[in-house]
């Protein structure tokens, strides 16, 4: 006879749907500094603590923790290599200083993704032109005129370094982005669309770099600019969408399979924005 009860071996295991057992293993204690991390990230995430506010001393940390000051160190270089807090070694005012969002880390995250292959330049160039079409649409139909003049001298800029100077007109175009992301209205948006631009154009910028008509490709992306412009000008946002979409596509295209071109030429027509 079978015996229901439960055996004599003192470690738990667990049946898997396809009849595998699998034991689990004891669970792991949490460091202390984990501990000290865990809770001043959520005191910075419910506002308790503010962008320039100062933690309390490493001396005063390890009374309040209960922990050593090695301990209470690799706490706060672990929330320094974060971005979160910035340490202040030597200073007799006080402990860390709590810093400003940066969106360095999703930057470098999105990359390093790229690089491990979970997933691929097409995939962030279809991701860019999701969040910059919405971007223009809003920007089309709610700018200010002083947005509106920074993207029409942005423009200007870049007109003005064609066959000069390729810095001056990249930093034209990336300013031109930055004001339409801006006149979205949306703090998120611009962030995330900062981010997918520069990780895009980080990634290939060497292949813009040996490209045989530099020039002709800063005239090109100018005239596209300007049919983006005119439709943010005519408050036309389905028109700017469309438009700011399909200029990725031109601008990246060459470097992205051509199944894949296909897939996204169709998903920028065929869009809700567009």
């Amino acid at each position: 006879m079978t015996s229901d009860l439960p055996s004599n071996d003192s470690t738990a295991s667990v049946t898997r749907p396809n009849g595998d057992r699998r034991k689990f293993v004891p669970a792991r204690r949490v460091r202390a500094y984990e501990s000290i991390v865990k809770q001043i990230e959520d005191a910075i995430f419910r506002g308790d603590l503010r962008p320039g506010q100062r933690l309390p001393s490493e001396r005063d940390l390890t009374v309040e923790f209960a922990v050593s000051r090695a301990t209470v160190r690799e706490a706060l270089r672990v929330l320094e290599s974060s971005g979160l807090v910035k340490s202040r070694h030597g200073d007799p005012t006080g402990g860390a200083e709590v810093q400003e969002f940066s969106p360095d880390g999703l930057h470098k995250s999105l990359t390093a993704m790229v690089h491990l292959e979970q997933f691929d330049l097409t995939d962030l160039v279809q991701f860019r032109m999701v969040i910059e079409g919405s971007a223009t649409f809003l920007a089309a139909v709610g700018h200010t005129d002083a947005q509106l003049q920074r993207m029409e001298d942005a423009h200007k800029r870049m007109s003005a370094a064609i066959g000069r100077n390729f810095e001056e007109f990249s930093a034209a175009d990336v300013e031109f982005h930055h004001t339409v992301a801006e006149a979205a209205n949306s703090g998120l948006l611009r962030v995330t669309n900062d981010v997918a631009r520069g990780v895009v154009t980080n990634l290939i910028e060497t292949k813009f770099a040996a490209a045989l008509n530099t020039e002709e490709l800063m005239k090109d992306s100018c005239r596209r600019h300007e049919r983006v412009l005119e439709a943010i000008r005519e408050r036309d946002g389905q028109k700017a969408s469309r438009l700011a979409q399909h200029d990725i596509l031109d601008h990246f295209g060459r470097f992205l399979p051509k199944d894949r071109l296909e897939q996204l030429k169709s998903f920028a027509s065929h869009s809700p924005m567009g």
